[in-house]
């Protein structure tokens, strides 16, 4: 992140036990926070996903989630203009962050995964939830499934020839995945 961004002050990222799966950015400490519940929670999805190596995907998925609390930071610290809503910017920073290639002009593939492991931790939640509730439609947050449709839409249009197992497969559907690459362009 520091190579990517000429932070104004040093921001802490802390670990912590909070009770409840979650990740966020504190405006008024300025620190970011991991809940241990969160990554606890990651890897029991992977694991039930019959992952090889539940505990690297989990990673990943955290990897995205912290990318998803430097967005909010970014937000606060650069005063953005914000138009939308501020949690699919963070969504999009962390795609973005995540994506874009490097010097060598290949995406990290451990970052790429980590996209990837990110979108699969929301799909998992919402295979788990029976119903929506009110409460799911008044959240802060976009539905898990339309995160999933869109942290796979920007993976898609980062690099389409390189994704297109994603269409082949049913993962992304070809309606959404044809304004994929403009919205990579956009986004960027």
């Amino acid at each position: 992140l520091n190579q990517t961004l000429q932070l104004p002050v040093d921001i802490p990222l802390h670990g912590s036990q909070c009770d409840e799966a979650n990740a966020f950015w504190s405006p008024s400490e300025k620190t970011i926070t991991i809940c241990y519940e969160d990554a606890d929670l990651g890897q029991r999805i992977f694991t039930k996903a019959g992952d090889p190596d539940p505990v690297a995907s989990a990673i990943g998925s955290e990897d995205a989630t912290f990318y998803h609390e430097a967005g909010h930071m970014a937000i606060t610290l650069y005063d953005l203009p914000v138009t939308g809503r501020e949690e699919d910017v963070a969504d999009q920073l962390a795609a973005y962050i995540l994506l874009t290639p490097g010097d060598n002009g290949k995406v990290d593939a451990e970052a790429g995964q980590a996209v990837k492991n990110f979108a699969r931790a929301f799909a998992a939640s919402a295979a788990a939830r029976s119903e929506l509730s009110a409460a799911d439609m008044a959240d802060v947050h976009s539905l898990d499934e339309q995160r999933v449709y869109n942290l796979e839409c920007w993976i898609y249009g980062s690099n389409p020839p390189a994704n297109a197992d994603m269409v082949g497969s049913g993962q992304l559907p070809e309606d959404r995945a044809g304004g994929c690459e403009e919205e990579w362009k956009q986004l960027s």
